[in-house]
């Protein structure tokens, strides 16, 4: 038996890992608590700095709430989910990418027609989304749900202004013919600040990093026996492409915004999705 020493750190703590634990969960936390004591020796962590980042993670934890999750903000701007959304959906080329999935999702948005508007605050410029569903041969998938969401025009989602955005503002699902099309309306998207009220945005400004993310629209397609697909599309030119706070701009996720004359849209933004089996 060996007492805990700095050189023999990683062992000691990870040899009281008990015979009966779930192997994964052996498996995960031995790695942790070997990168953990390699980083604290790495950067010879002193007590303060310790101090400080217990601190910073009480503080991360009792600003969340029902409606705000800060320690998923903290995982998005250092780019662990971006991460851990890649490792978990590794897709055959050709088709489209995910990216993270936000915290403004909300469940149930009304089902609309082909070609409906979504923008209920009359805000915006408007903006027509088309495109269609394939699957990898490029034939289209019938009964995709496609659900879409945005910010307005101020850079807002509607679960973020109760009262003030008329509920379901530019949100919607729409469901594929057998020509595997969507359309509908909406407004050409902003971009916006991630919330930087709290402990993961003075992080960032003491790390010289602004908290915008660049303009996009947000899609989840679903269709039985194909999978799961998150992602967004963003808009191209936007100037936080390269800098998006939490990481999740792809370059096959920029999209076309074309300009209009004398359309019922002043944008067309068309996009097809590829969906891959399960």
């Amino acid at each position: 038996m060996s007492y805990f020493s700095e050189a023999n750190s990683t062992a000691t703590v990870n040899g009281r890992i008990g015979p009966d634990t779930d192997p994964r969960l052996a498996t995960v936390m031995a790695s942790l608590v070997r990168h953990l004591h390699d980083f604290i020796k790495d950067v010879g962590l002193t007590q303060e700095e310790w101090d400080y980042a217990i601190g910073f993670l009480t503080r991360t934890g009792q600003i969340c709430s029902a409606e705000r999750q800060e320690f998923i903000l903290l995982s998005d701007v250092l780019g662990v989910s971006m991460l851990v959304d890649a490792i978990n959906n590794r897709r055959p080329e050709g088709a489209t990418e995910n990216t993270v999935f936000g915290p403004f999702h909300v469940m149930d948005a009304p089902i609309r027609q082909m070609g409906d508007n979504i923008t209920l605050d009359g805000k915006g410029e408007s903006c027509l989304f088309e495109g269609r569903v394939l699957d990898l041969d490029g034939n289209p998938i019938e009964g995709v749900t496609v659900d879409v969401w945005s910010d307005n025009a101020e850079g807002y989602y509607d679960v973020q202004q109760p009262g003030i955005q008329p509920k379901w503002n530019n949100r919607g699902r729409f469901i594929t013919g057998p020509d595997g099309r969507y359309s509908f309306r909406g407004i050409k998207p902003v971009a916006y600040p991630i919330p930087d009220d709290g402990p993961v945005g003075q992080m960032l400004a003491q790390l010289g990093r602004h908290p915008y993310r660049p303009a996009h629209m947000h899609y989840l397609v679903t269709a039985p026996g194909y999978q799961r697909l998150v992602t967004h599309t963003f808009v191209g030119g936007d100037e936080y492409l390269t800098s998006d706070a939490v990481f999740g701009v792809k370059d096959t996720l920029i999209a076309p915004y074309e300009q209009v004359e004398g359309g019922e849209t002043l944008w067309r933004s068309p996009y097809d999705f590829v969906l891959v089996p399960v």
